[in-house]
């Protein structure tokens, strides 16, 4: 009885690790995409459309949480330098106006939610995710400015 009830566990365990294995090539993740917003998320994602339109008003900054390199290699006119990998990170967010609105992006989306993230904490309540990151503001035909 014994080895039958094992047999039968072995068995069920190949079967579930078989059907995880084989689930359809499209339902399987190809690459890391952009984290979504969520419900209750500490910020609202916004389209290069509605980026730009937001840029225009004073009391929004744009805030670019790449790598210095990166924002040196070509930036959004007027964006603040903010790299959301650098240890200072909090430190330096500490000093910007919380009152303000902050249009905040990376290359492609995924540092910007992080930075979100962490700003929302820090008592940030004003922010606004660019989808798709500089990007699509530049396959929008944007034109970036370079240090």
């Amino acid at each position: 009885m014994l080895k039958y009830c094992l047999s039968c566990l072995i068995l069920v365990g190949l079967i579930c690790v078989r059907n995880l294995t084989a689930a359809e090539p499209a339902t399987r993740p190809t690459s890391a995409a952009p984290p979504t917003q969520t419900a209750g998320a500490p910020f609202k994602n916004i389209d290069v459309v509605g980026f730009e339109k937001f840029r225009s008003d004073t009391n929004k900054v744009v805030l670019d949480v790449r790598t210095p390199s990166e924002f040196a290699s070509g930036h959004v006119p007027g964006a603040v330098l903010l790299d959301v990998k650098g240890a200072d990170f909090l430190e330096k967010a500490a000093r910007l106006d919380k009152s303000k609105t902050y249009l905040v992006h990376c290359a492609a989306g995924v540092r910007s939610v992080k930075a979100c993230n962490l700003l929302a904490p820090a008592g940030f309540t004003n922010l606004v995710n660019l989808e798709g990151g500089f990007n699509a503001w530049t396959k929008a035909g944007n034109k970036p400015v370079k240090l």
